[in-house]
């Protein structure tokens, strides 16, 4: 899923990322890494109420998607399912313009307030459909650099079981694709279809899981708020019809529909610039993603990303020169941008520092 970007507000947003890291840090305190709720998994030989728990009957997913004219603005969707059926019950939506800017290891304080409001809302109308759990598309949990991704903060806010699923690896505590991928193929000989991830540290971060029977191509489970790994995985396993588990399947698909659906509505909430932004911000993510998640499986396809992109998009001539800098300079001197550049610096501000240094370069 594309995150959108907007341009504007990128200077305040990086200024209030000390106060972001604080609220991380006091909101992880009141985290819950275990089973914490009235409900089970339903087996086989389960009955509607075993013991003192109910059997979980209804599982809610939750997706942003984003207008492509201008990603600045987006729709939320919260989604319900009969976990037996995997039918849909209940669905809701909501467009925004966002004013915050996605910057890597932050992404809850953009989408939770995109999210939390839809989930509040029907807790608060009693809502028979309300869901016992929620999964959480493209947002991690624990598999984070703090411990404390989006799953973990819309599950602490809501108070609500929240499981991350994301496409993606978070290269945190020694963590890589090829040694998941090697591991996940040894596990697949001996017939099972999922791996727990244990970094360097013993910590256990989450699980990569086969994203259907017979594929290598992995998605990454990691606990969000009250629910242990190992039901985590169970779940997003019961769940598993395609690629995706399929709540958070239909949240993206559903989404994306109510975009296509209310087209005019969401470019009422556009402002224009989205041309001569969303480049910008499409790099600061690309690049800040290659440095938590690690340069070699992002540059690979850098060359090809920004080909479609730029050009697609008309951008600038400052867009253009700072493409051709990172590819070379990454490609063939093995050049690294400092986090400190990637996540305090904006691109325009980048370029007037080094426009000069850029232009030498490129002429070489």
């Amino acid at each position: 899923m594309y995150r959108g970007r907007e341009a504007s507000s990128s200077s305040s947003s990086t200024s209030k990322m000390p106060s972001w890291l604080e609220s991380q840090y006091s909101l992880k305190r009141r985290l819950i890494e275990e089973d914490d709720f009235e409900w089970k998994l339903p087996t086989s030989s389960s009955s509607i109420k075993d013991g003192h728990k109910v059997l979980l009957k209804y599982v809610g997913g939750v997706d942003v998607s984003f207008l492509k004219e201008d990603p600045s603005v987006a729709c939320g969707s919260l989604v319900v399912l009969d976990l037996q059926t995997l039918q849909l019950v209940y669905q809701d939506y909501s467009l925004v313009r966002l004013r915050v800017p996605y910057i890597a290891g932050f992404l809850a304080f953009r989408e939770v307030p995109i999210l939390l409001p839809l989930i509040e809302k029907m807790k608060n109308s009693q809502n028979p459909y309300y869901p016992q759990a929620c999964l959480l598309y493209d947002g991690n949990g624990k598999l984070h650099p703090r411990g404390f991704g989006l799953a973990c903060h819309l599950g602490v806010m809501a108070n609500i079981p929240t499981i991350g699923v994301g496409k993606n690896l978070h290269y945190v505590d020694g963590l890589n694709e090829e040694e998941v991928g090697e591991l996940l193929r040894a596990r697949g000989r001996s017939g099972e279809d999922f791996a727990k991830l244990i970094g360097n540290s013993g910590c256990t971060w989450g699980a990569a899981m086969r994203a259907t029977r017979g594929s290598y191509d992995p998605i990454y489970i990691s606990i969000g708020h009250r629910i242990s790994l190992d039901t985590a995985i169970n779940l997003a396993k019961m769940t598993r019809k395609y690629h995706l588990p399929e709540p958070v399947r239909q949240a993206d698909l559903r989404s994306r529909e109510y975009i296509r659906n209310h087209k005019s509505t969401l470019l009422s909430l556009a402002d224009g610039s989205w041309k001569t932004t969303t480049a910008i911000h499409l790099f600061n993510d690309m690049v800040s993603s290659a440095v938590l998640r690690g340069f070699p499986m992002y540059l690979n396809g850098l060359e090809g990303f920004c080909r479609w992109h730029l050009t697609d998009l008309h951008t600038t001539d400052e867009c253009e020169i700072f493409r051709s800098f990172l590819i070379k300079k990454v490609y063939y001197e093995n050049y690294v941008l400092t986090e400190e550049q990637l996540f305090a610096m904006r691109l325009e501000d980048f370029l007037i520092s080094n426009g000069k240094r850029l232009l030498r370069f490129l002429r070489d």
